[in-house]
This record gives structure tokens, sequence and C-alpha cells, in this order.
């Protein structure tokens, strides 16, 4: 943990967290306007499993592998998912510099609210697991097996839920900034 406290310390200037943030927005942009329409446009409007925050079951997973056909899925497997496997690494490093860059600034960085930082790392491990899931089912198609199906859902939710967490944290340290500068006026 001292090593990932280094690390974090040693990258927190305005430029870097502002050049970052910047470049992982980017990269959402991209799979938001360009590679999840271009893969929707093969499933009839279904949501892509990465999109389901609530999660799925193999009744939905085996009715979007069907209707995105196999050129969908071929789609699917190398235009979205190389993009969301950028993705994930750069949300990790990012937002956890956001929030520790934020924390430093209330003089809370070396305090157990360091541990927030973990929060985005979570979601990102998270989100690298479910996209393994999905490449395995996706290869396997269509024979797919429940524990595949309730695994890769098991990861979806705890992005899901990690990404949540993060964005109410930031929130919250954002007020908490504004009101400490408030109150310095």
């Amino acid at each position: 943990m001292n090593k990932l406290r280094k690390i974090i310390s040693e990258n927190l200037t305005g430029k870097k967290v502002a050049f970052l943030f910047f470049l992982t927005n980017l990269v959402y942009a991209f799979m938001l306007f360009v590679t999840i329409p271009k893969t929707v446009a093969y499933s009839g409007g279904m949501k892509l499993l990465d999109m389901m925050p609530q999660g799925y079951n193999s009744e939905y997973v085996n009715e979007l592998f069907s209707k995105l056909g196999e050129e969908g899925r071929g789609v699917y497997l190398f235009n979205q998912i190389p993009v969301d496997m950028i993705y994930p690494f750069l949300f990790g490093i990012t937002y956890s510099l956001l929030i520790a860059f934020f924390l430093k600034k209330l003089d809370k960085l070396n305090t157990p609210f360091f541990y927030l930082c973990l929060v985005p790392l979570i979601a990102g491990i998270a989100d690298y697991l479910e996209n393994i899931g999905i490449i395995t089912m996706i290869n396997d198609y269509p024979d797919l097996s429940i524990t595949q199906i309730s695994t890769t859902n098991f990861f979806t939710l705890i992005k899901s839920l990690s990404t949540t967490l993060f964005f109410l944290i930031l929130i919250v340290i954002i007020i908490v900034v504004g009101v400490k500068r408030l109150k310095l006026k």
C-alpha cells in the first residue's frame, strides 16, 4: 500500500490529472459515440452487456448474441472490446488520482481517507474481468454455461457498484472542497 501511496503522491500535479481526465473522457466519448453505437446497430437496439449496470441473465445474453449475429459479435469483439480494454486502465488511474488530488487539498491524503482512492481501481479491475468474461462468452457462443454468464454478470455488477460509489465519493469531496474554499473567503 505504501508503494501505491508513493506512486499517487508523485503524480498529483494539476496538469497530469487534467491531461488524464481529458484523455479518459476522450476514450469514453469514442466508445459512447462510435464503437457502442456501431455494435448496437447489430443488436436490434438491445443494450450491450457492458452497458447494463443492473446486470443480466442467461436469456438476455443468448438473445443479445443471437440478434448480434456473427458479424455483430465480431464487431463487439474486435471494435468495442479493444477500446474497452484501454478505458478501465485510464478510469482507474485517472479517477484514483482525481480523488487523491482533492484529498490533498483537504489535507486528508495521508489519512485513512486515502483508501477512497482504491474505489476507481476496483472499478477498473472489475471492468477488465467483465471484458474477459464477455470475450470468453462471444468466443464460446452458442455453448455458454450458466457459470460463465453468472461470473461475468457478477463483475458487471461490481464494476457498476464501484463506479457509482466513486462518483458519490467524488461529489462529496468536491462539495467539501467548495465549502472549505468558501469558508476561507
